[in-house]
């Protein structure tokens, strides 16, 4: 997996750079075919931070998550919950897709034979 991280009118230190790294490192337990995460940071005017992230996925899968704040610690962990939070819906729903309910296939079952009958 590729990780960048980019600093807008802020210097990256290495702390912020370790904790957006070990947070989104754990994003492909949500969805496996996460292969590019970049977390931009922007210092805005006033003091708040913005950061945003975008995980890419197979298939042109796009992900992104923008919050902004005081802090960039907290930023960044509120935007990978969110990032969080699309790929399990994401993942729910293919596999919502991919199965259909076993009781469906029964019931079809039971209708074709009764209609044969």
């Amino acid at each position: 997996m590729l990780f960048t991280i980019t600093g807008k009118h802020i210097d990256i230190t290495e702390a912020i750079r370790t904790h957006a790294e070990q947070k989104t490192e754990k994003l492909p337990r949500y969805y496996s075919s996460i292969n590019r995460i970049q977390v931009i940071i922007e210092g805005n005017e006033g003091g708040n931070v913005s950061v945003e992230i975008i995980a890419s996925g197979e298939h042109n899968k796009i992900f992104i998550a923008k919050e902004t704040g005081d802090d960039a610690y907290t930023c960044i962990d509120m935007a990978v919950h969110k990032v969080e939070r699309q790929l399990a819906r994401k993942k729910s729903k293919e596999r919502d897709n991919k199965h259909a309910d076993v009781g469906e296939i029964g019931e079809i079952s039971e209708t074709v034979q009764d209609q044969t009958e």
